[in-house]
């Protein structure tokens, strides 16, 4: 249940792709700057490797829950309804961790294609400051907002 990892891209091979004068900014904010843009993809990439480790963990949590669940021969019904929820938990860990990898793939894969910083929904600029302050971020506060009360 390993989650094989993407190529790695380097905050300098990943700031040679994508011009950081390519990347959109809100109208008012400076453009970005190259260290600017390392402090983003440095962040990406601790972000993701803590995530990879956090799912390696938790599939090796989980693979023994399943190999130790047997047939609940033995098990009161409490046991039983304990392995059931620390399985269901794990799983829950794994998929937001999933998730989350998913994201930070999509971040790196924008800043290489230079459509880093423009909202997937309507098409304007995120903001840099929101994008310093969660690199994943895919949609302006508008849009996010306008998600959130669906």
């Amino acid at each position: 249940m390993k989650l094989v990892p993407v190529k790695k891209t380097s905050a300098a091979t990943a700031a040679q792709q994508a011009p950081v004068a390519d990347l959109v900014v809100k109208e008012g904010e400076e453009a970005w700057t190259a260290a600017e843009l390392e402090e983003v993809l440095s962040e990406l990439h601790q972000q993701r490797e803590h995530g990879q480790g956090i799912l390696d963990d938790q599939s090796e949590e989980l693979e023994g829950l399943l190999r130790d669940s047997g047939d609940g021969a033995g098990h009161d019904q409490a046991d039983v309804g304990a392995t059931s929820f620390e399985r269901d938990y794990e799983l829950t860990v794994l998929n937001n961790e999933r998730d989350k990898l998913a994201q930070i793939d999509r971040a790196l894969a924008r800043i290489e294609d230079g459509t880093y910083g423009r909202c997937e929904s309507c098409g304007e600029a995120i903001g840099k400051m929101r994008l310093m302050a969660f690199p994943r971020a895919t949609l302006c506060l508008t849009c996010k907002q306008r998600e959130e009360r669906r």
